[in-house]
C-alpha cells in the first residue's frame, strides 16, 4: 500500500507543477498581450502591426510568451511636425508599465530627434529676427522649449 501512495502523491505532485507552469505562462500572455497593446493604443498611427512570439505549453497549448510592435521613429518634413510627432512616439515607447530596455532606447532615439527640431526651429527663428535688422530691444523671441 505505501508504494501505492507514493506513486499517487508523485502524481499529484507533478499534476501540480504542471498546472504552475501553465498558470505562469497564461499570466505571461496576459502581461504581453497588454504591454504591446498600451504601445499600439498610444502611438496610434506610427505604429505596426503586433507581432508575437509563441511557446507550446504541457498542455499542447500554444501561449504568447513575446512580442513586439514596430514604432516610426523617422522625423517629418517639417520640425513643427517633427516634435509632435516625436513626442507621441516617446509616451509610445514608455506607455507600458514595464517599459523593455528595447522600449527605453526608442524612448530616448524620440526624445534626440525632438531635440533636434526644436533647435531647427530656434535657428529658423533666430534667422528670421536677423532679417528684419531691427534694433535687438524691438524683436520679439518666440521659441518653444
Amino acid at each position: 500500500m505505501q508504494i501505492g501512495n507514493n506513486f499517487w502523491q508523485n502524481s499529484q505532485i507533478e499534476n501540480l507543477k504542471l498546472r504552475m507552469v501553465i498558470e505562469r505562462l497564461k499570466l505571461r500572455e496576459k502581461q504581453v498581450i497588454a504591454h504591446e497593446m498600451a504601445h499600439k493604443t498610444v502611438g496610434g498611427p506610427y505604429t505596426g502591426a503586433v507581432h508575437y512570439t509563441y511557446t507550446r505549453g504541457p498542455d499542447g497549448r500554444y501561449y504568447i510568451t513575446g512580442g513586439e510592435v514596430t514604432i516610426d521613429v523617422s522625423p517629418e518634413a517639417n520640425p513643427e511636425e517633427t516634435i509632435k510627432k516625436m513626442q507621441i512616439v516617446r509616451a509610445a515607447a514608455l506607455a507600458p508599465a514595464d517599459p523593455s530596455p528595447q522600449d527605453i532606447a526608442v524612448a530616448q532615439r524620440a526624445t534626440a530627434l525632438e531635440m533636434k527640431a526644436r533647435l531647427e526651429l530656434a535657428k529658423r527663428k533666430y534667422q528670421e529676427l536677423h532679417k528684419e535688422n531691427l534694433p535687438i530691444s524691438e524683436r520679439k523671441l518666440n521659441i518653444e522649449i
